[in-house]
């Protein structure tokens, strides 16, 4: 299962010279220092002298609630924690919010002695200084800042002794769906670290879906379940003065009948372009005599980081995919430390000799060295050759690239420049140590996905149900294209910034999702195209894009675009430098539709109106004039 729906509320209290968990860790560490993005967050403490101790910051957690809306594949989530000082001097409070590539924080409030100060979203430099200015008169703000790719910092001052702080946050999230399983992941667990208890958490999630739902499960959780229909649910848990020890899950699915192709529009504006959102699941079936003749090359870290278990469980994921493979597919197996080493120097066909000689090879990968990732990556991705036939590449690593090319972007374009046949990365991440911001861009600019396994977590578990998938493409090269009827040919294309971009593979049972945006509104034929064992196959289907919205039903279109313009740009921006053109629209686009970003804050404080931060700022040019007043930008 791909990571999905995954958010954190793993807490980090930085009280004076003292970083503390929200639920339950204290460690002790510098609170300017940076901190890198892990999954989860590791703080290591700095060598320092330390001139006189100070006693450690006493807090207690006294609720966590989160209410989460799922709304086909989108979910909607507000989480809500409340802590006490319950020490003897004042704190300044820092919290850590990680979230994956997709996820888009909305808003924050705090709220102080049953007062709630909707939060406004700055730009950094402006949200930081006048954080600092409250800060001195010992007023209430709260700031959020972006610290990293998915990970946001918020910090509340003062919190005096005795007295108690809430923080909420609401974000959205498309959550990933196969064969017809949706399912929505909440970190919660915190017993590695710590063995404080947290006086009540709460969960109340609520299901809504155009399909009927079969099944609601939770295989973390003993969970009550309501339905009051065939398209509704609601899942709710609680429990008191408990160490949460395992990460909240749910999993529901729909009808296996026909699925249907919907596509959803968001225009608030006639003046404005409009959002759009495609999901379309094409009846394909697929044959099992019609599987496509294909390549799969496994590339794997043997570095000393994967002594043990996790060196036992590749070996068996390698194993179960050379006794899965077919006739007429090619493979091999590139093992990686310090040094690169493959299976054999170019493909082999696939046969019971092939098999034997590779499963023995695998037998003798043994961990210890360094990790080349970039050497291993370029050494797999030289071998293929043919681009008519689909070729995946599964890249398994625990760590860090350490020796040869360490440089991310630099990475991840030298094996973009390598892989001339669009082969397929599909990256695996083991452990809290990888890189994950490196994985997520080697698997977007690679055409695939990156996936996570928890050390606690199967590796060939992991690495079989993802080549079960991929083991038979019911479409590969998928393209998506929009366009007028030809009494309207004159109007042009339809649509533009369209996400993702290029072609993609669909699998057994997976959907396809798209968004974009739309100037010219009105009925549109949508065409996919791809191959289908080898054949080039289109399907057709009508669509109509919305004049106007009268209501904010399929407002989260808009900031599912945003998020992936912004990925975008900021990608961009790391791969090629500063750009003050792209900053400034990266700026518009936070500013106006509510992202963090490294250039934007979200800023609560004790002179916010609520009337006018519920004010409707959608406009661009509001916002962006809202900017340059001394109080910042409007808010939610």
């Amino acid at each position: 299962m791909t990571r999905s729906c995954v958010v954190s509320v793993g807490l980090l209290l930085l009280a004076v010279s003292t970083l503390t968990y929200g639920q339950g860790l204290l460690v002790v560490t510098d609170p300017d220092q940076v901190v890198r993005l892990p999954r989860p967050i590791l703080i290591w403490p700095p060598d320092r002298p330390v001139v006189r101790p100070e006693p450690p910051a006493a807090y207690k957690i006294k609720q966590l609630e989160v209410n989460a809306r799922l709304l086909d594949q989108v979910a909607q989530v507000q989480v809500s924690q409340s802590f006490t000082n319950t020490g003897s001097r004042q704190l300044e409070v820092a919290f850590l919010f990680p979230l994956p590539y997709d996820g888009a924080i909305d808003s924050m409030t705090l709220l102080v002695d049953g007062k709630e100060y909707p939060a406004r979203l700055l730009k950094s430099d402006e949200a930081r200084k006048l954080y600092e200015q409250i800060v001195r008169k010992n007023q209430d703000p709260a700031l959020l800042e972006w610290m990293g790719t998915g990970l946001f910092k918020t910090s509340v001052f003062p919190v005096p002794a005795g007295e108690t702080r809430t923080v909420s946050l609401r974000y959205s999230q498309l959550c990933r769906q196969h064969d017809g399983l949706t399912d929505f992941l909440f970190p919660l667990s915190t017993a590695k670290y710590t063995s404080h208890a947290v006086d009540e958490v709460s969960f109340r999630v609520t299901i809504e879906s155009a399909q009927e739902i079969k099944n609601v499960y939770s295989p973390s959780h003993s969970v009550e379940i309501k339905r009051p229909d065939d398209n509704h649910a609601t899942v709710t848990y609680k429990t008191k003065n408990e160490v949460p020890t395992e990460d909240f899950r749910l999993f529901y699915d729909v009808g296996k009948g026909k699925v249907g192709t919907r596509v959803l529009s968001y225009r608030p504006d006639e003046d404005d372009e409009g959002y759009f959102l495609l999901l379309a699941g094409p009846k394909i079936e697929s044959k099992d005599n019609e599987h496509q003749k294909k390549t799969v090359m496994f590339v794997v870290d043997r570095s000393g980081s994967m002594t043990g278990e996790k060196i036992e469980q590749a070996r068996g994921a390698l194993k179960f995919v050379l006794n899965n493979l077919r006739e007429g597919n090619l493979f091999n197996i590139v093992a990686y430390d310090s040094e690169v080493e493959s299976f054999r120097p170019e493909l082999q066909k696939f046969n019971e000799e092939t098999r034997k000689a590779a499963l023995g090879f695998v037998e003798g990968i043994y961990a210890g060295g360094s990790t080349n990732i970039n050497a291993a990556l370029r050494t797999a991705l030289a071998q293929l050759q043919d681009s008519k036939r689909p070729s995946y590449v599964l890249f398994l690593t625990d760590g860090l690239p350490t020796v040869g090319e360490t440089k991310e972007m630099q990475i991840v374009d030298n094996a973009k420049e390598a892989n001339d046949v669009r082969a397929r990365i599909f990256a695996f991440g083991v452990g809290y140590d990888v890189n994950s911001r490196l994985l997520d861009k080697l698997a977007r600019e690679g055409f695939g996905q990156s996936q996570y396994v928890r050390p606690n977590e199967d590796i060939e578990d992991s690495v079989s149900r993802l080549y079960r998938r991929i083991e038979s493409p019911v479409m590969t090269d998928v393209t998506i294209e929009f366009a007028f009827d030809e009494k309207h040919e004159e109007l042009g294309k339809p649509v533009s910034r369209v996400y993702p971009k290029g072609s993609f593979d669909l699998f057994a049972g997976e959907q396809l999702v798209v968004v974009g945006r739309y100037k010219k509104a009105g009925p549109v034929k949508v065409t996919v195209r791809g191959s289908v064992a080898g054949e080039e196959q289109k399907l057709d289907f009508p669509a109509k894009l919305a004049r106007h919205s009268e209501d904010e039903t399929a407002g989260f279109i808009e900031k599912l675009w945003a998020v992936r313009r912004i990925g975008e740009i900021l990608d961009e921006l790391d791969l090629k430098g500063k750009n003050e053109e792209l900053i400034e629209e990266l700026v518009k686009l936070s500013t106006r539709h509510g992202i963090l970003t490294p250039y934007t804050s979200f800023l609560a404080d004790e002179d916010t109106s609520i009337r006018d931060t519920a004010s409707n700022l959608r406009r661009a040019d509001r916002r962006l004039s809202a900017l340059a007043e001394p109080s910042g930008a409007g808010g939610f």
